[in-house]
């Protein structure tokens, strides 16, 4: 293809085939990134819904266009990208371009990558551009900074404990009685499943967002993993009459992860023990049509105020306390996570009584049916 002129003035709309010669996006519409195809001649032949998204160009007047008019970019220094490029031009083993920062006229940052699709003479057949969201992907990896950042000021407590213990018991053991080592040993016992714990957390929430997470689905009595949790919970010093649970109905069978489930119903008392007031009361019931059963979780605390409720589940919502009450903030969305993972949905709202209740739902059905 011949080289472009330059521009000299205001853009003017390059001239648009008939609508037959355009083809839809189809699949390319299911695409989290945006995509924009230009065919031989430099018009657009595909440009799918997160392209129309990202720049604010309608499908219908980018399809036929001269794809340097449709998505006119320039550079940090203000150079016309496409210019500079010269795509159609320019060497015939070029077969790609890297990703770099780009921006629309209006200041949109995207993150662009280009690819070509040759003949045998090495003329340009398809030129294709995949368009990212720099703001996204900014976020994405402040999050993954945060969380590294969390975790390893988690970690740092309860190793600087197990390596303070060690070291001194190793110095000094024939100075210590047998209850003082049974009390150091105790505590780093307890530090080392603090960093197992924070260990698996941060897998957990690497699996759920990487979308891994594997499930080992069996019948699952709901009622006796609930109670199960709660004997676990009184072995550990928690007083007996904090905990009423009730069951109402019979259940259909729940093909579900037992230790996923056991999680998940763990990670909710824990929450409410720790976070809330007065008594826990734990609930399961079938859901309507009995397609499946809904555990609820309540206390009697403050309860979460309702701007809050949609931030729950985010990564490191530890609430008004902050880290006053410890915790990476991790739990909520790993249990949210979970609970999607069966096929099921959590939400939180204020409890009868006051005090904050999280109600999630599994759905029933057969192993074959269910992830």
């Amino acid at each position: 293809m011949a080289a472009r002129a330059p521009r000299s003035g205001p853009l003017v709309p390059a001239a648009r085939r008939p609508p037959a010669a355009c083809a839809a996006a189809g699949p390319a519409d299911d695409l989290p990134d945006g995509l924009l195809v230009a065919d031989r001649d430099a018009r657009v032949v595909v440009f799918n819904a997160a392209a129309v998204r990202m720049t604010g160009t309608t499908a219908e007047s980018a399809l036929g266009g001269d794809f340097r008019d449709v998505l006119p970019l320039h550079d940090a220094d203000g150079r016309d990208w496409w210019k500079f490029l010269a795509p159609y031009d320019g060497l015939s083993t070029r077969t790609r371009h890297p990703e770099r920062v780009l921006f629309l006229p209006d200041g949109t940052e995207l993150l662009v990558t280009a690819g070509y699709r040759r003949d045998r003479t090495g003329r340009v057949e398809r030129f294709t551009v995949c368009l990212r969201d720099a703001v996204q992907r900014a976020r994405r990896e402040r999050d993954r900074a945060d969380l590294v950042s969390t975790v390893a000021h988690e970690l740092r407590s309860p190793l600087t404990s197990v390596k303070g213990f060690t070291a001194t018991l190793l110095a000094k053991w024939h100075r210590f009685n047998d209850d003082q080592k049974r009390v150091m040993l105790e505590t780093v016992n307890s530090d080392a499943d603090r960093v197992t714990r924070l260990i698996t957390e941060l897998l957990d929430v690497s699996r759920i967002e990487a979308g891994r997470l594997e499930m080992r689905r069996q019948v699952v009595d709901l009622p006796a993993a609930v109670r199960k949790v709660l004997a676990g919970r009184v072995a550990a010093g928690d007083p007996e009459d904090r905990f009423r649970f009730e069951v109402r109905g019979a259940l259909p069978d729940l093909w579900l992860d037992p230790d996923k489930i056991d999680q998940i119903l763990g990670n909710l008392i824990e929450n409410a023990v720790r976070h809330g007031a007065g008594t826990v009361t734990i609930v399961v019931e079938p859901t309507a049509h009995e397609e499946g059963a809904a555990v609820s979780v309540r206390d009697e605390g403050e309860g979460i105020p309702p701007e809050a409720a949609q931030r729950v589940f985010r990564r490191f919502w530890r609430g008004p306390g902050g880290n006053r009450r410890g915790g990476t903030g991790l739990g909520l969305y790993i249990v949210k996570g979970l609970v999607e993972a069966h096929g099921g949905g959590i939400a939180v709202r204020r409890a009868p009584g006051g005090g904050a209740e999280f109600r999630f739902t599994v759905p029933a059905g057969a192993p074959d049916h269910a992830g």
